[in-house]
């Protein structure tokens, strides 16, 4: 005989504490990510040029890939982070391992900020820049996995979905902050002012944010499924061995899963607005004012943040596979208008491509929490869902960038970019096909009797 974990009853209302839950992992999330997603920004900005550009002087395309490069190489050790924080949060607790996240990314982007450029220390500068990316991707590798299933395990089982987009919304809410306060500065500085000291302000602003979410996030209580998995140790004493050894090809699912979204999402987070406001004399090809860029990028974020909502929302109605599917089936058709818009070089035409765009992003975002939580056994859930988002991250988004930026100086078009959008999109629409529907399964440890 067999019965299903209290932790899996379904509360009639949201609870204060799983208010502070949804609290804690949304802003936690949105820091983590603001400290990420100012790097995209400022790679695709100001880094080729204080960092790369000396490197290859004759060569100015060469040294703005070498950034996007910088960018994309950190994602190779969010899977160390995630082993590590997986193997650990499985033992330790989730919230632990997500105060811990939270500091390490804080200090690399802070001392970004700090850091000299390639004129002050010479060939030292890209180097440190480097460790320092790596620190940050080895943070965010065990962030998200610890933050999903925070909300995920303390949620009633027919809101799974919707308390799982919260720690998902912290991306678009992370990137609005970024790329919000990056406007803010480019309007209020001159661009030499911006170059020599007003790039470094967002980093270290970074330290004021860390402050607010460790408070935040000490205040959460652990994990209902790991409160009863520290009863049952002995049933998650080898979390990794029995990670591949029995969940292998949900690990694989879930990776192939995310690098349509991944790699489209990085596309709005980091290249489109480098590619639609570099100067024509610069090897432009848009040359739209940044300003206005930044601020359409901000605006549309805002769309990313609501439909990941209902897309939370939604798949606690119609699925989390179905909901999927149609976020991807519709990023695969709007992906070839969108850059067809923003080489209008009309500003309007940018915000709008960009915002539709953030429809079919939403819908296959919002319930990525809940399904990868229920598509793990507990033991090894932290483990499971966080090495499978790693590995998504590293075949998505990656090094999208520095893919598109290479299409685009070799074909000249952006059309090219696009294929290459819509192929990695169908690659996760097809994974994603499948996965039998796991709405519903139960999170916590089924206990046995005679």
């Amino acid at each position: 005989m067999t019965t299903a974990s209290p932790a899996a009853a379904a509360p009639s209302s949201i609870t204060r504490e799983e208010r502070r839950v949804l609290a804690g992992t949304l802003v936690g999330t949105t820091i983590e990510w603001y400290d990420f997603f100012i790097y995209a920004q400022a790679a695709g900005l100001i880094l080729s040029v204080q960092y790369f550009g000396p490197l290859a002087s004759d060569n100015p395309a060469l040294g703005q890939i070498m950034a996007w490069a910088s960018l994309g190489i950190s994602f190779l050790f969010r899977p160390l982070g995630a082993i590590i924080a997986g193997h650990l949060g499985d033992r330790i607790g989730r919230k632990k391992m997500l105060v811990l996240t939270l500091i390490l990314m804080g200090l690399a982007t802070s001392l970004i900020g700090l850091l000299p450029n390639y004129a002050a220390i010479g060939v030292g500068a890209p180097i440190l820049l480097t460790l320092l990316r790596i620190l940050q991707g080895f943070s965010a590798g065990g962030e998200w996995g610890g933050a999903a299933l925070l909300s995920v395990e303390h949620a009633p089982v027919n809101k799974r979905g919707l308390f799982g987009a919260y720690p998902q919304i912290g991306v678009p809410v992370g990137m609005i902050l970024a790329t919000g306060v990056i406007w803010i500065l480019t309007t209020t500085l001159t661009p030499e002012q911006f170059a020599s000291f007003g790039w470094r302000i967002p980093f270290l602003f970074s330290v004021v944010l860390v402050i607010v979410g460790y408070y935040i996030r000490r205040q959460v209580e652990e994990s209902p499924v790991f409160a009863e998995l520290a009863e049952r140790r002995a049933e998650s004493s080898a979390p990794l061995s029995t990670l591949f050894k029995k969940n292998t090809k949900e690990v694989v699912l879930s990776a192939l899963i995310f690098i349509g979204n991944n790699a489209v999402g990085y596309m709005i987070i980091a290249f489109f607005a480098a590619y639609a406001s570099r100067p024509l004399d610069q090897g432009g090809t848009v040359g739209l004012d940044r300003a206005p860029v930044l601020l359409a990028t901000t605006l549309a974020s805002f769309g990313w943040l609501v439909f990941t909502m209902w897309g939370g929302a939604l798949s606690d109605k119609l699925g989390r596979v179905r909901t999927f599917q149609i976020g991807y089936v519709l990023l695969i058709l709007w992906l070839v208008p969108t850059f067809i818009m923003i080489d209008q070089a009309n500003i309007w035409m940018y915000g709008i491509g960009i915002f539709v765009l953030t429809v079919g992003m939403g819908l296959s975002y919002g319930p990525m929490s809940a399904m990868y939580a229920e598509m793990f056994p507990p033991q090894v859930r932290y483990s499971g869902v966080s090495i499978g988002y790693a590995l998504g991250a590293i075949l998505g988004g990656a090094f999208a960038p520095t893919i598109a930026e290479t299409l685009l100086a070799r074909t000249g078009s952006s059309l090219s970019i696009a294929a290459y959008m819509i192929v990695v999109c169908i690659i996760s629409l097809v994974a994603v096909s499948l996965v039998k529907e796991p709405k519903g399964a139960p999170l916590g440890i089924v206990k046995h009797t005679n």
